[in-house]
């Protein structure tokens, strides 16, 4: 069984979390979800969801990390000492998620330095500015590059799960999983209807 960690922070968007959570909870013989934070205890969500956090002490090396956006990652990319904290736990991990405003984040530790990747389209400038060396992909619905994931807004992280879930597990499990939620996957990650 593969952990599968959420990485949390206070003013976190909500969908951008749980909606990946959501997907990957429909398969608990292969994943376990974890939510961890920087130093553990009680995170809230941009609207308001308190959620309680294991430390990134307890995270194991291996595994797939998520990071989801929302208002907090504007201070985030300004915090040094967090960036830092989170590259040494990227490294480690099979597989890097990031939804949204997740993917400047991801971006600043450098490990998207010169790779393809997207974000939020309505903060796509934002995103550019942060990392500007990255080759940030104004259409696509998620960007795969070796083992990151990079998606666009909100919504665009549950496609870019399934997506994962397809490229690691099979086109048939991630259709499943799909059904069993009752979402309309957009199975196309070049597919962007909200693109600049």
């Amino acid at each position: 069984m593969q952990h599968f960690t959420v990485i949390l922070f206070d003013g976190f968007e909500t969908l951008d979390a749980l909606g990946p959570a959501e997907i990957i909870g429909e398969l608990p013989e292969r994943f376990q979800l974890r939510y961890c934070s920087r130093f553990g205890g009680r995170v809230t969500s941009a609207q308001g969801l308190p959620v309680e956090t294991e430390p990134f002490s307890a995270i194991r090396s291996g595994g797939v990390l998520l990071i989801p956006g929302g208002i907090g990652t504007r201070a985030l990319v300004q915090d040094a000492e967090y960036i830092a904290a989170l590259k040494a736990l990227f490294l480690q991990a099979d597989f890097v998620l990031a939804v949204c405003t997740g993917t400047p984040v991801l971006a600043k530790t450098g490990l998207l330095d010169g790779k393809p990747a997207t974000s939020n389209k309505r903060l796509f400038a934002w995103a550019q500015s942060v990392a500007p060396q990255v080759q940030w992909q104004p259409r696509a619905r998620w960007v795969v590059s070796g083992r990151y994931y990079t998606s666009s807004g909100v919504t665009a992280g549950m496609d870019m799960t399934l997506g994962f879930l397809r490229d690691t597990l099979g086109y048939d499990t991630a259709r499943n999983v799909a059904d069993d939620i009752e979402y309309l996957w957009n199975e196309d990650a070049a597919n962007d209807p909200f693109a600049l």
